[in-house]
């Protein structure tokens, strides 16, 4: 046999194992429900109340419920069974898109379910991810979590970005939003049955970690001292936390009327430009899934990052569409390579009890600067060109990359701590 056959074949591996199976499946569902509700919440909202203030208010209803628990939901993760957290969150969250679906079918929904509704959805991703984070090197071999990242990565743009909305728009415009409401309710529910069948393999570490602890407040300390004493990680965590300050508003915000200043089908175009990112990130998720850990796996990591926004620099000179997809097509790529490696790192560098609340501290981190770098953008643009922005947008966060490479004493952990054999050892921690 070749030796690139196994090499195409990595990425799939995690799938023989039973427990992977199921939660690959659960999660694809469930990023696949999340993604109709954008649509479906949109379009309920506007029946309501035709206000763009309504509809803004219903929206940050998401993130204030992953901000506020982000946390909490770490904590959680490390304190208690992975699998009942997953369990309890599924079945909260499709008993609420099922109350929703009924009070809409029945006529009977007000403005301020949907609310309640979106915010509990985010409250509800903001326990399930650190969870999911920390059962999985529970369920699968270190040297297989690689290639379990990288299709979870391929999975969310896919799933969430793509068909999920996708559908929604389809059924809502076919139907009325009461129907995706409902479709919604049955992902979540399907997700649940699904992850009822997972095993108990992280509850027998369970029962010994938990007596240790003492209080809430003290595993959050632990955990804020854990990053602050690691330097690989915390200077991970403050370029990445720039890294979202810096190129979210541009995309998000300024891309809109970029595209609308350039080209005549601006709506159309935006959304080609947006696809085109999600399946760049795909695209780079599955390729460094099937390939092994890089010996250099942090510089890589922030090689990635960092040089990735290189890229942008085009969207500020070019204005033809080719060039401009495949500029966030190349974004999409490289930063969707790097986050499979980051969360490849949180399950195999840090301690498994200290998984969740790491995972918690950069899912808060990354959702704190996101909208702070949206509002912004705006206001920017007032001072600067939006080419410029986007210029400067491409060049910073290479210069901030090598910085984080030196603070981060990235080399030195990489030597100390070598990932690249399938028999490493996990330490319990790891290099400051």
């Amino acid at each position: 046999m070749s030796r690139k056959n196994p090499d195409l074949l990595r990425a799939l591996r995690p799938l023989g194992d039973r427990d992977y199976r199921l939660l690959f499946a659960a999660v694809g569902i469930e990023v696949f429900g999340t993604g109709m509700w954008t649509i479906v919440m949109v379009f309920q909202v506007l029946a309501l109340d035709d206000s763009p203030l309504a509809l803004s208010a219903v929206a940050t209803g998401l993130s204030l419920g992953l901000l506020a628990f982000s946390i909490l939901g770490g904590v959680a993760a490390d304190r208690f069974s992975k699998r009942r957290i997953i369990i309890t969150v599924q079945g909260l969250t499709a008993a609420v898109m099922s109350t929703v679906a009924v009070l809409s079918l029945s006529g009977s929904i007000e403005l301020w379910h949907v609310g309640v509704a979106s915010f509990a959805m985010g409250a509800g991703s903001a326990f399930f991810y650190p969870a999911y984070s920390a059962y999985l090197p529970h369920v699968l071999p270190p040297e297989q979590l690689l290639a379990a990242n990288g299709l979870e990565g391929a999975l969310r743009p896919s799933m969430g970005q793509g068909l999920g909305p996708a559908l929604g728009g389809i059924i809502v415009g076919a139907f009325f939003p009461a129907i995706g409401a409902v479709v919604v309710a049955a992902s979540y529910a399907i997700a649940f049955v699904i992850v009822l069948l997972l095993s108990r393999r992280d509850e027998v570490t369970e029962s010994t970690s938990t007596e240790e602890r003492t209080s809430v407040w003290g595993d959050l300390r632990a955990g804020v001292r854990y990053v602050a004493g690691t330097r690989w990680l915390l200077w991970t965590l403050i370029f990445g936390s720039s890294l979202a300050l810096i190129i979210q508003g541009p995309i998000e915000v300024l891309l809109p009327f970029l595209t609308r200043g350039r080209f005549e089908d601006a709506e159309a175009t935006f959304g080609m430009l947006l696809a085109a990112f999600g399946i760049g990130g795909a695209v780079g998720s599955l390729v460094v899934s099937s390939l092994k850990l890089p010996r250099r796996y942090l510089t890589f990591m922030i090689v990635c990052w960092g040089g990735g926004t290189l890229p942008l620099v085009l969207i500020g000179l070019a204005d033809h569409l080719m060039l401009m997809l495949a500029a966030l097509f190349a974004v999409g790529a490289a930063t969707g390579a790097g986050v499979v490696i980051w969360g490849t790192l949180l399950q195999r560098l840090v301690p498994l009890d200290m998984i969740g609340r790491v995972a918690s501290l950069d899912f808060f981190v990354s959702i704190a600067f996101m909208p702070v770098s949206i509002a912004i953008a705006g206001p920017l643009s007032l001072l600067l060109p939006v080419e410029t922005i986007f210029i400067i947008a491409g060049l910073i966060p290479p210069i901030l990359a090598l910085v984080a490479l030196a603070a981060g004493r990235m080399q030195s952990t990489e030597l100390q701590r070598p990932l690249d054999t399938e028999e490493t050892e996990r330490s319990p921690q790891a290099s400051a």
